[in-house]
């Protein structure tokens, strides 16, 4: 698929956009300047698709904005082969990230048109994902536990069926709602306990459910 230099040159230039805003991990930098943005977002906002900022997309969903996804990636402290457990596949960006970073990837994401935009693009660049048009709040039992979870979509609270097939000494990423904004939460699991880091404010669409119509 189109690749062309331009997009080449405009992914470094992000990449050092994101190195001056604190992003260090040279693993997630390289899927950063890796992975073709410009064909995750819509056609109407190609030309923005390397700039840090999120981009509307169907369903009222939108494309995280590049530093964002990159925060939530470096927070996983993600290790090659690790099993992630991803809510909300949304335009399939951050899966194509987690891919790049060698991780075995399991993403569930409810609303049916972009789970099957998603499922076809990264099928198309050559990414080997297990994707299920479901509820996230439910996870994924059947191939828990997982090593990481990353939530991409702003909860209430993080579902109790997540952190239960988070495996032990696991790490679960999620923003957690708190007024206006949301709260980047790191839990990791440690026998029955959860040990909870905040890590700054962002702003996410809400995490749906089936219920929700």
């Amino acid at each position: 698929m189109e690749d062309a230099p331009r997009y080449q040159g405009l992914r470094r230039r992000l990449v050092e956009q994101l190195r001056q805003k604190g992003i260090q991990n040279p693993a997630v930098l390289r899927a950063i300047e890796k992975v073709p943005r410009h064909l995750f977002v819509e056609p109407a906002f190609r030309e923005h698709a390397y700039e840090d900022k999120a981009l509307p997309l169907i369903a009222d969903q939108t494309i995280s904005q590049p530093y964002t996804v990159a925060y939530q990636t470096e927070l996983l402290d993600l290790r090659p082969g690790h099993k992630v457990l991803e809510i909300g596949t949304g335009s399939g960006y951050q899966t194509a990230i987690l891919c790049e970073m060698g991780a075995e990837v399991y993403s569930v994401e409810l609303e049916r048109r972009l789970y099957m935009r998603a499922k076809s693009l990264l099928e198309k660049l050559g990414y080997r994902v297990h994707l299920r048009c479901g509820d996230g709040r439910l996870g994924w039992p059947t191939y828990a536990p997982f090593d990481r979870i990353l939530l991409t979509a702003g909860a209430e609270k993080v579902p109790e069926p997540l952190f239960r097939q988070l495996k032990e000494g696991g790490l679960l990423v999620a923003p957690v709602a708190k007024l206006t904004h949301h709260v980047m939460m790191v839990y990791r699991k440690a026998g029955e306990n959860l040990v909870a880091e905040e890590k700054g404010l962002f702003r996410f669409v809400p995490l749906r459910s089936a219920s929700d119509g």
